[in-house]
Formats: structure tokens, sequence, C-alpha cells
């Protein structure tokens, strides 16, 4: 099969975030297993999707990893010129839900197994596919937990995100939590009789958009855009009617974060906010959505050399989108981005991919391979 053929297959399987996503694990796992390839299935705590990793070398000997997430966004936007989730070719163009984010790599690292699996590889090539990257990074964790009894420690790991082939050393970290208040309800004519979940918010956003507007101020760093943290509430539901004391409200948050700074932190005005209403009698529960640190992968490193070498780019210093490249980082491993398609292309009705970036993709994992020769 070529990388088109497989990306049809990939495609098909609409393993949206948050949802099992056995079909397309058991396909791929199938796939490699017909070049001999052993492959780990590995569950994760939601019972009903799991991790994917397969070494294709002596997975005892340091060496690299492809990483790539299986999951997609919803296709539910308007505009779509033909079904999300089968591919479609127009000249170069194949389009299709994930074609770009991320299945166009996940097929690209597959068409090089054979190529692979019949090379006389010294140090391995792993494949590390993720579930739920969509949701904030939940399924790699995971991964990463278990990779000490996979593999021995690696020498780096390639990222797969689009970016048009060109290696990428940064991007901010992330935090994002919701925040529920709870209330008490009642006729809108007594508003003394009741608790207003929705007034007391009020006074979580306004910390919110401070917190935004002084992190604005610094620090900075110039490899990013806007080259400093940011946050925004980004969502808020609360009541059921107008005449209705709304006895609920929620408010999702996010962070973002440069190189040295925690996201996490970024969040701490906000729920001491959120706190500090249970002295009303209003009922506070703060719940962490996602959350994955920042990528700061030094130029001088041999991974960023090596990946330039392959590519024929010079790295590019930060992109402002997040990936797990920061979680592998974390966990002692040299991560750099580098993938085909376009992250403006992404997220989007008529996702698409070129069938030439398939190709080039596959020819850098193909001349990683050669890297890795006895």
């Amino acid at each position: 099969m070529n990388a088109t053929d497989i990306l049809t297959a990939l495609v098909s399987f609409p393993s949206v975030v948050g949802t099992p996503n056995s079909s397309i694990v058991e396909w791929i796992s199938a796939y490699l297993q017909g070049f001999g390839i052993p492959v780990h299935i590995l569950p994760g705590p939601e019972g009903d999707r799991a991790n994917l990793f397969a070494s294709i070398g002596p997975s005892d000997q340091a060496g690299y990893i492809l990483s790539g997430h299986m999951d997609v966004v919803p296709a539910q936007e308007t505009g779509w010129t033909g079904h999300p989730f089968t591919l479609r070719r127009e000249g170069e163009r194949l389009y299709g839900r994930g074609s770009t984010d991320m299945k166009g790599f996940l097929a690209a690292v597959l068409a090089s197994v054979p190529a692979l699996a019949a090379s006389p590889l010294a140090r391995p090539i792993h494949l590390a596919f993720s579930y739920d990257e969509e949701a904030g990074c939940r399924g790699v964790p995971h991964l990463l937990a278990r990779l000490p009894e996979l593999c021995a420690a690696p020498l780096g790991a390639v990222i797969g995100e689009p970016s048009g082939m060109r290696p990428i050393l940064a991007h901010k970290g992330k935090a994002a939590a919701r925040i529920t208040l709870r209330g008490r309800s009642g006729h809108s004519s007594r508003p003394d009789l009741g608790l207003n979940a929705v007034h007391a918010m009020a006074s979580v956003l306004q910390t919110a958009v401070s917190t935004a507007d002084d992190i604005a101020n610094g620090p900075f760093d110039r490899t990013f855009e806007p080259p400093y943290s940011s946050l925004q509430a980004g969502l808020i539901q609360g009541g059921q009617a107008l005449n209705i004391i709304p006895d609920f409200c929620t408010l999702d948050v996010e962070a973002r974060a440069i190189s040295g700074v925690d996201p996490a932190t970024l969040l701490t005005p906000v729920r001491c906010a959120a706190e500090a209403l249970r002295a009303s009698g209003i009922g506070v529960e703060w719940e962490d959505l996602s959350a994955y640190p920042a990528l700061s992968l030094a130029r001088q490193t041999a991974l960023a050399d090596l990946l330039a070498e392959l590519t024929g780019q010079e790295p590019l210093a930060a992109v402002s989108y997040g990936t797990e490249a920061g979680l592998f980082q974390a966990a002692g491993i040299d991560a750099i981005i580098c993938g085909p398609g376009d992250i403006g292309r992404a997220h989007k009705p008529d996702e698409y991919i070129l069938a030439g970036e398939l190709s080039s993709c596959q020819s850098m994992i193909e001349a990683l391979g050669k890297r890795c020769f006895a």
C-alpha cells in the first residue's frame, strides 16, 4: 500500500477525540504485524481507547521515536464539500478530516514500514501513536509512563504535527480548567431568596481578564507570537430561563505559557477568585481539563542537526500551537516537531494534504532509517 492508500484507510475511521478508537488501533496493529513487527496496544484508564507502540529493529538499543496522534477533531462544521471521513482526491489535494492533522504523518510513517522492516537497522525506529491529543494530550502520558519497559532510552522523538516538513524547536505550554459555581435557584422577582451563580461568576471572569492583561506585560520570549504568555476565558454557560435565578454557571479558561513559565500557575489568580466565593455560600468546583509543558529544544543539539540535514531546512525557532513534544521532553527525551501539511488547513472544512507532502515525509523517514543502519 502506498501512503495515499493508507491515508484512505485511516481517514475512514471516525476516530474523533474522546471516543473509542479500537477500530483504527486494530487496523494499524494488523498492518504492522503483517511485516512481522511486534505491536504493543496500551489501553488508557478510560477503558475504551488505547495508545499503540511498535519497534522496528533492536528495541534494546537507543533509537528514534516517530510520534503522532490517531484522534481527530469533530467534523460537524458546515462547509464540507464531501464526506469528511471519506478521502477524496482532486489533483494533488487529498481531502478528509485528519488528512493534515495528523493522519497524513501516520500514513507516511506506515508507508515507510516495508523499507524500514527490510533494512539492517542497528538502531530502532519506534512508532508511538497516541489517543486524545486533541483534548489536551491526554493519551500520551500513559504511553510515556510505559516507555522504559518497552525500549531503551531513545535518542530523540520526531512529533509529526503539520509543519511543512520544517523542523520546529519550541512551542508554548498550556493548562486548561473548568470552574463550576453552584448557587440557589428561585423566582427572579425575589433575588433576595436565591444565590445567582452567573452574577457570582462575574468576579471570576473579571479576574481572568485582568490576569490576561497583566501577563501580556511580560516576561517576553521573542521567538513566539505573541511574545508573552496568554490567558483567556473561552466558554461560559449558566442558567435555565430569564425569570429563574441561575443556580449554576461554568467557565472554561486556558493559559498558554512561554518557555520557563508553568502554565498552571497562570491560572492561580482565577482559582483564588473562585475559592473566595465560598464565603458567600456559593459552591465552587475546579476541574483541570488538560495540561502540557512547553517545548524548548536548543538549536545546538544532535536531534536538531539531524532533522535539518534530513529535511534540508533550517529549524524554525517556535510556533504558537501546542503538541505532545513538550511531554516527551519532560520525560527526558529530546523532541522536535516535523511533519507534512500546513497547520492552517487543520480544524476546518475541506481539510486537505498534498500527495507530494506525503512523499516528502516518507522520504525523510526512510532517510532517517538509513542513518540507523549497522
